[in-house]
């Protein structure tokens, strides 16, 4: 990924240079071994700082839509004649480019408004598959060769391979490159194989009504409400969220079970048509929690029911925004 890295920055420097983005929102080096942490430039000097590789997690289509936001908001107190465009430019995988598709889709801001340098994605480090390969060791320093990860702890070095720490999400993705971009930092990486995509949804499929809820109540009763999902999720950005909102209220405030159990549902519906599939709730999940199965259940469904796949293409409609006079519509009388 070296020759993407410079790329990336030798581009960044450029838009900021000739003043077509007024912020390019990509990854620096965190303070961590191995670890990457989002960066916002402004100023073209800066853009060295930029960095990627495998420790690269986090879905910046988020901060994008959140920049933007706040400055429609901020414009909003200006008189018309007054008021400026901000244009943002974003370092793009192939999650994070569907992500911003389905911005676009729901008209949050306009194509202009962003400006997408793409990249080629292999994966990214899972932060507990790492701690696993560790076995409970420190991580001192670290690097990344090629397919492989050498850690120096306090009892020696450890080498791995890098797929055995790679995301979930990751190893069966099947748009590890964008689906759309101004610029592209390198060739496209080679397609994953994901023939197994939905094996895990096929085997809670084939339980009982009463075991799927008992793993659902299972799962749901480690989540302690802290909203990490909702807050680092890219398609979650309601000014009030639902859980916050008190007329009427929906949700009651609490740690109650019940309570917590309709918020995960709620915000799972939420995401039908618009899940990338990009791993940020899990892995900003303190507790574990296993999102992801219920998640990618309705990514299959949409898929299998309304030929769907979320933020794939700029020209398909989301499968809640449409009606067609034959959509299949069993599963409203046998859910």
């Amino acid at each position: 990924m070296e020759n993407v890295e410079k790329k990336i920055r030798e581009e960044a420097k450029k838009l900021l240079a000739d003043k077509k983005v007024d912020v390019v929102v990509g990854y620096e080096r965190g303070t961590l071994p191995l670890t990457a942490t989002p960066v916002f430039i402004t100023e073209p000097d800066d853009a060295d700082k930029l960095v990627y590789d495998a420790t690269c997690v986090q879905n910046l289509a988020k901060y994008v839509h959140d920049i933007l936001s706040a400055h429609k908001e901020a414009q909003k107190k200006v008189k018309p004649e007054d008021r400026k465009k901000k244009v943002v430019g974003v370092v793009a995988r192939g999650c994070a480019t569907r992500s911003i598709v389905i911005h676009l889709q729901e008209r949050q801001y306009g194509r202009e408004d962003v400006v997408i340098l793409g990249v080629p994605c292999n994966g990214y480090i899972d932060p507990k598959k790492m701690g696993i390969a560790l076995a409970g060791e420190e991580a001192l320093d670290g690097s990344i060769a090629g397919d492989s990860i050498t850690v120096k702890t306090s009892a020696g070095d450890k080498k791995f391979s890098l797929n055995d720490v790679l995301a979930d999400n990751c190893l069966t993705c099947r748009f590890n490159n964008p689906v759309i971009s101004d610029i592209m930092a390198g060739e496209n990486a080679p397609a994953k194989a994901a023939d197994k995509e939905y094996e895990k949804v096929e085997a809670f499929e084939k339980l009982s009504t009463d075991e799927r809820w008992a793993y659902f109540t299972k799962e749901m009763s480690k989540c302690i409400r802290c909203y990490a999902c909702r807050n680092a999720c890219p398609s979650c950005y309601c000014k009030i969220c639902f859980v916050e909102q008190t007329m009427p209220q929906f949700v009651g405030l609490s740690a109650d079970q019940t309570d917590t159990q309709i918020f995960q549902l709620l915000r799972t519906f939420h995401m039908v048509g618009r899940c990338v599939d990009c791993g940020s709730c899990i892995s900003v999940c303190p507790m574990g929690v296993d999102l992801r199965n219920f998640l990618k259940k309705l990514d299959k469904d949409a898929l299998e029911l309304f030929e769907n796949r979320a933020g794939a293409k700029m020209e398909d409609v989301p499968p809640l925004s449409t009606y067609k006079e034959h959509d299949w519509e069993e599963f409203i009388y046998n859910p």
